[in-house]
């Protein structure tokens, strides 16, 4: 995409930058993708708010390229091996990336392996961070130009990073469904089409396993490729989008509640439809979810779950007058089920 290609006119320097970025939820999963990180399907995603990667950069203009990378005060070497590749493939967009050394220091506000995509908010905090220092090289200060290529860059670290760039409810991946979506970076859905029921939300994230997922996300989209079902999997996306654009504009809970949780197990049954299969829920998952359907029968309350590629268990719902009758349900009887008694609190940022 020409608007994307970096301009040969800059000036380097030494410089150091720092931001922050948020990690996401995605309500419409993204599941298998085709080369250059282009989504298989488009997704939506809650920015949440306290959940986030925050990240320094230093750059020592050299004549030598080279990466060195620090996660909570250690360096990790083979994070610095990833980056370096990553710098190394979006060259073509900031021309001056490889003039020099790097050196980032990056810390999460959450734990290790918790549910809580860190590759997404630490992607789209480096992205940000480059386009910083893109913005010292070229002089170029559009604010917009900087957040949506950001995005685009973001994107190409970890797909699903191209969302944590905005606030509220965020679109990737091209839909006829919302204006301007598009496959190479994410864009906001639009705020007057989101009924104020859905605009202040909880997401307390349930940590029922805290080791490393038996199986990547890497791999896990890899298997779409010879996934049975991944075609209509794909359709079933674009059609949830259309049901999802009604209930946002409407304020159906019933209906958002249903549409989120079967867009949940649909990407833990393409997971044990594929071949190899992988089963990522553990027994305090199925639990907890067993145990949310019991509460919303007796009570009638919009305590709801969305899952991640892995055993954790994401509980949404609403900031209202019922919800502390709904947190009191999850402590006394849902975080029994996980590994260390573990959770974290977050809100969807808007």
């Amino acid at each position: 995409m020409e608007e994307f290609f970096g301009s040969d006119h800059y000036i380097i320097a030494n410089g150091k930058v720092s931001e922050s970025c948020p990690s996401n939820i995605a309500l419409i999963k993204y599941w298998g993708k085709y080369e250059n990180q282009i989504p298989a399907n488009p997704s939506i995603s809650y920015t949440l708010s306290q959940c986030k990667t925050n990240t320094e950069i230093e750059f020592l203009a050299e004549k030598t390229f080279s990466v060195q990378t620090f996660l909570a005060g250690k360096e990790e070497k083979k994070f610095a091996e990833k980056i370096e590749k990553y710098f190394k493939n979006i060259e073509q967009y900031l021309p001056w990336i490889l003039k020099g050394k790097y050196i980032i220091k990056t810390e999460n506000t959450f734990p290790h392996s918790s549910g809580i995509a860190s590759s997404a908010s630490g992607f789209g905090a480096i992205a940000k961070c480059l386009m910083d220092l893109d913005d010292q090289f070229t002089g170029k200060s559009d604010e917009e130009y900087k957040l949506k290529k950001a995005s685009f860059l973001a994107r190409l670290g970890s797909g699903s990073a191209c969302r944590s760039l905005y606030d509220g409810l965020v679109v990737w991946g091209e839909t006829k469904e919302v204006a301007n979506s598009s496959d190479l970076f994410a864009v906001l859905y639009p705020n007057n089409e989101i009924h104020s029921i859905f605009k202040n939300f909880n997401d307390w994230v349930l940590l029922i396993h805290e080791g490393e997922k038996s199986v990547s996300s890497t791999v896990g989209h890899g298997l779409m490729n010879t996934n049975p079902y991944a075609e209509r999997r794909f359709q079933e996306a674009h059609e949830n989008f259309a049901l999802l654009k009604n209930i946002l504009k409407s304020g159906d809970m019933k209906s958002f509640i249903q549409l989120v949780e079967h867009e949940a197990l649909t990407l833990h049954a393409m997971m044990m439809m594929s071949e190899p299969a992988f089963i990522l829920m553990k027994t305090g998952t199925l639990a907890v979810i067993n145990k949310i359907w019991e509460f919303r029968k007796e009570t009638n309350l919009p305590l709801f779950f969305t899952l991640d590629a892995g055993a954790n268990v994401h509980l949404l719902f609403p900031s209202n007058k019922e919800e502390d009758q709904i947190q009191s349900f999850i402590i006394k009887e849902l975080v029994q089920h996980t590994q260390n008694n573990g959770f974290v609190k977050d809100v969807m940022r808007f």
